[in-house]
């Protein structure tokens, strides 16, 4: 049904874009103080923000790229480590500021949005099961403390727009790759114009054989939307996304032994209990934006979101051991809200921008025993659980002279959990609810210093509340609600620079965050984390980005980050011994971790892009015990591509070789693993060829 209403869409108004992959405007970088931004809920040139921020476009993201994962592009922002675990089952763990690292599957702390519609749930848990990377046109990314923007985040957000309608009555594009570990991917994309109405379609479908044992995947997603120009300054956005991954196989994380004698295995409970992953999602929205000559601008959006999981684990059950006993979970999720904002001059120098954020999500969960990952009638637990978020914010944005900015805000958010046990047959009822509560605010100032040169500080509070996921596994082991788990507090302080002298574009910041009741996962046990609170935790680090010319056609980029992210109160109890982990690294974060880059390109159509990624040492337990070796030299990319055309249709080939010297290194951890079972190997040398078609009528 859904498909037959994106190509629906398609037909009433046909166009797409054709091949941009290596499109050389994509190479040229506007001047800092030409680029809009909107990650402060307005549109505001970079130049006056006085928080850190980056934009990718599209040929960061696409140019050559899999277009599997976040780790192709944020790598390139300072600040932002992207672990790839190379499992689909549980994706990449994204940290901005040390924020997110402890996800145990999907990304937590950070509010994702695509095309202004959350990803991220009430209760600060993303799913990115809609998100295909190869329809991303634009990446905004805000780093660091965005609660009194965006509410439940503490790390920041990222901004996702899709690929939308050109000027042409038709476009249509194919793009299709096939690489290592059996991988292959195609993406049928289109999109038109008629009078008043645009659409869009894209419809991919990616499959792998993994490169690990026990990691195949099939992954197929729908993206379609529908516009209509409701005015010169409104229109009407209809859209509709839907992911199916029928198979998204873990194969859990290896000991040191395991790793060294063969990365590519799986752990042994993993295989024999069938840990797999199979989810189908719907998200339907409806948005209406207005921007006015005179400066009043106004979005609104309503959505709902359907989400079916069945998610065979390794978590050994209760009762009789079995090799192949393992624990079956099943939620069905419905979840539904609301977004407006706006932005109304007060003065000639005085914006005021506010608004509304409302979610609520309910969850039918259900675990069973299960054996080689089929589930057997012996229930386990069974629970509904809601989590309702409501935020209403307002930012002021002053400029007393022209090259001076100021921003203030404020935001007051609810968060309610409340879990309802179903299965009492147990004798026991671990029903429960919390109200949490929280004001967030941030003071900054932006200083035009040269007509390409800004200098900014920003002082914000942030809190993030427990997921679901984190408050259903009690501190005892077992399923039901975490009374004790509780939100953490942050308080941060940045100051940094960006922007061009001459052929160069840089940025630099430094920040301090402190964080009260920082929420951790202590320990992990057979696939299942469960969480605590540490007392404080100290965040301070150096952000560094730069990009230039060198010269025609040759552009060099580097980002790196100084992480210094300690626990400064944390105190772990076991038994009658307690350990003071004061001063412990925070696991899962390198100290430092660098991409540097180098475009050649495009000469006769060909563009060649070489990357170098480098990391340091991580941990992968609190106690800094189990130290994971950094990248050495460092792991080199090497992307080719070609753009040209045939008959009136483009043309882009493109040849990826990623890990170009077969390096062995270990791409993610699983923090605080059980038996010293923590690495997550990355493969050696792998490559991916596909070729991008488009055409368009004009």
């Amino acid at each position: 049904m859904l498909l037959l209403l994106g190509w629906t869409i398609a037909a009433m108004a046909p166009a797409a874009q054709g091949p941009d992959t290596v499109r050389a405007d994509t190479l040229r970088r506007a001047r800092l103080g030409d680029i809009e931004v909107t990650v402060a809920r307005r549109r505001e040139p970079l130049s006056r923000l006085p928080m850190a921020a980056a934009v990718l476009d599209s040929g960061t993201i696409r140019r050559g790229q899999p277009t599997l994962g976040l780790d192709e592009s944020l790598t390139s922002v300072p600040g932002v480590y992207v672990a790839n675990r190379w499992n689909f089952s549980l994706d990449q763990r994204l940290s901005i500021r040390g924020f997110g690292s402890r996800a145990n599957f999907g990304a937590r702390g950070i509010k994702i949005l695509l095309d202004g519609v959350p990803q991220t749930l009430p209760d600060g848990q993303s799913q990115l099961t809609n998100i295909d990377f190869a329809t991303l046109e634009r990446i905004e990314v805000l780093r660091g403390a965005a609660s009194a923007l965006y509410g439940n985040a503490s790390g920041g957000a990222l901004l996702l727009t899709s690929r939308g309608a050109g000027p042409e009555p038709i476009a249509l594009g194919a793009r299709v790759e096939a690489g290592s570990f059996g991988s292959s991917k195609w993406l049928v994309h289109g999109s038109g114009r008629r009078g008043l109405l645009a659409g869009t379609l894209g419809v991919s479908r990616f499959r792998t054989d993994g490169s690990r044992q026990q990691s195949a995947a099939d992954i197929r997603q729908l993206n379609t939307a529908l516009s209509y120009a409701v005015s010169g300054s409104t229109s009407l956005t209809l859209r509709v996304l839907a992911g199916n991954t029928p198979e998204a196989e873990n194969p859990g994380a290896l000991t040191a032994e395991e790793a060294a004698a063969n990365p590519d295995s799986a752990a042994a409970s993993n295989i024999r209990r069938g840990a797999d992953k199979q989810v189908q999602q719907q998200q339907v929205s409806l948005r209406v934006t207005h921007e006015s000559a005179s400066g009043i601008s106004f979005s609104a959006t309503g959505f709902a979101l359907w989400r079916d999981l069945e998610n065979p684990l390794a978590t050994p059950p209760p009762g009789p051991f079995s090799p192949v006993a393992g624990t079956w979970n099943s939620i069905n999720r419905f979840a539904t809200g609301g977004r407006a904002e706006g932005t109304l001059p007060v003065a000639r120098s005085l914006h005021l921008t506010t608004g509304i954020d409302v979610q609520r999500m309910r969850d039918d969960r259900e675990n069973r025993r299960s054996e080689a990952g089929v589930p057997t009638d012996s229930v386990l637990a069974r629970q509904q659980e809601t989590v309702t978020e409501i935020g209403p914010f307002a930012q002021l944005r002053w400029q007393p002279a022209s090259r001076l900015t100021a921003d203030a805000g404020l935001r007051y958010d609810g968060v309610t959990f409340q879990v309802q046990d179903l299965h009492l047959t147990d004798g026991v009822d671990n029903s429960g609810s919390r109200d949490l509560r929280s004001a967030s605010g941030n003071l900054g100032l932006a200083f035009e210093a040269a007509p390409s040169v800004t200098i900014y500080g920003l002082v914000s509070t942030a809190f993030e509340t427990p997921t679901t996921t984190e408050m259903v596994n009690t501190s005892t082991g077992g399923v039901g609600f975490n009374a004790d788990l509780a939100p953490q507090r942050a308080v941060s302080a940045e100051i940094g620079t960006r922007g061009r002298l001459g052929p160069v574009d840089f940025s630099l910041t430094a920040f301090t965050i402190g964080i009260r009741d920082a929420i951790i996962q202590q320990r992990e046990a057979g696939g299942r984390a469960f969480f605590a609170n540490a007392g404080q935790t100290r965040n301070r680090g150096l952000e560094a980005g730069l990009a230039l010319e060198a010269a025609r056609g040759v552009h060099l980029r580097a980002a790196w980050t100084l992480a210094d992210y300690r626990f400064t109160d944390y105190k772990v109890q076991s038994g009658l011994t307690v350990d003071t982990l004061d001063g412990k690294r925070l696991a899962g974060v390198p100290e430092q971790f660098a991409r540097a880059g180098l475009t050649v390109g495009p000469f006769g159509g060909l563009t060649a892009d070489l990357d170098q990624l480098l990391s340091s040492a991580l941990f992968a337990d609190d106690r800094n015990t189990i130290r994971v070796a950094g990248w050495g030299v460092g792991v080199t990319n090497l992307r080719l591509t070609w753009q040209g055309g045939v008959g009136g249709a483009g043309l882009a080939p493109f040849l990826s070789l990623f890990n170009l010297f077969d390096r062995s290194y270990i791409g993610s951890v699983t923090i605080n693993g059980a038996g010293g079972r923590v690495l997550e190997p990355a493969p050696g040398r792998y490559l991916f060829a596909g070729m991008e078609l488009g055409w368009r009528k004009r």
